[in-house]
């Protein structure tokens, strides 16, 4: 098993607020995480990759990771980690990089520092990286600033990023909501595309059922902080065992954004 959550309880401002939630995500898998807002599907993967906010802490249990208990890292474990081991992909792909600076020269930059290339090697892998997650025109993209890409583009380039260290496992956290259905449609595309080429282990985070059923062999329902259902996906969507994870279906069947990009 690559990744091993148990009894995993997450604090913010000493309360509770993710109480005791165990998953596991084997290699090459794809396990999808659903939930409202506020559910603790974030927090969970916040604490997998070490990255709570400041008034938040890991109270108790174990984070797995390929036979290293992940609680017991220092800093600088938990720099290699995620410079090495496990990407990671959020909502909001601006926030993420700099205005400033060409998205080419970023990628590059993390190519040069973590992947130990020479400016021509990174410069070079750059294209190829541009390329692989589906950018028309890499040589062009690589010179222009986030301003100048769309959303979908931006999110592009974040998953070059995560992905430019041959990771063993990729975080996607709510990486389509900010998204049209149709881009959507085309990141859970090249995400599903990635896993085949690359081996690449998921752990995919959503509100949306339709999404994570598109791309996910199994699912984990989150609510109120708690794990109340996991399940293949195609076994949960057929016969929900919990009331929540019904209601979940109710508000919106799954199956419709494979469609957008036939």
């Amino acid at each position: 098993m690559l990744l091993d959550v148990g009894g995993l309880r997450v604090t913010a401002g000493g309360r509770e607020v993710v109480h005791g939630a165990s998953l596991t995500v084997a290699r090459g898998e794809a396990l999808g995480l659903v939930g409202e807002s506020g559910s603790g599907k974030t927090l969970t993967c916040r604490a997998i990759l070490g990255v709570l906010p400041g008034a938040c802490a890991v109270a108790s249990g174990s984070i797995d990771f390929d036979g290293v208990d992940l609680t017991t890292l220092d800093a600088r474990g938990w720099r290699e980690l995620r410079s090495t081991r496990v990407g990671a992909v959020f909502q909001d792909p601006a926030s993420y990089l700099n205005p400033s600076l060409p998205v080419g020269r970023q990628l590059g930059e993390v190519l040069r520092v973590k992947g130990g290339l020479s400016r021509r090697e990174a410069r070079a892998r750059v294209l190829e990286l541009f390329a692989a997650v589906g950018l028309r025109r890499p040589e062009v993209v690589r010179r222009q600033i986030p301003s100048q890409l769309s959303g979908g583009m931006q999110q592009r380039v974040m998953i070059a990023i995560a992905i430019a260290c041959d990771p063993d496992l990729l975080i996607a956290d709510e990486p389509t909501s900010a998204l049209d259905v149709k881009t959507q449609a085309e990141i859970v595309a090249l995400l599903r595309s990635l896993r085949a080429r690359f081996g690449l282990s998921l752990l995919f985070v959503s509100h949306d059922l339709a999404v994570v059923s598109e791309l996910c062999d199994r699912i984990a329902v989150f609510r109120h902080g708690e794990i109340v259902e996991t399940a293949p996906t195609a076994e949960l969507l057929s016969a929900p065992q919990h009331a929540y994870t019904r209601s979940l279906l109710a508000a919106g069947a799954p199956g419709g954004l494979v469609h957008a990009v036939a």
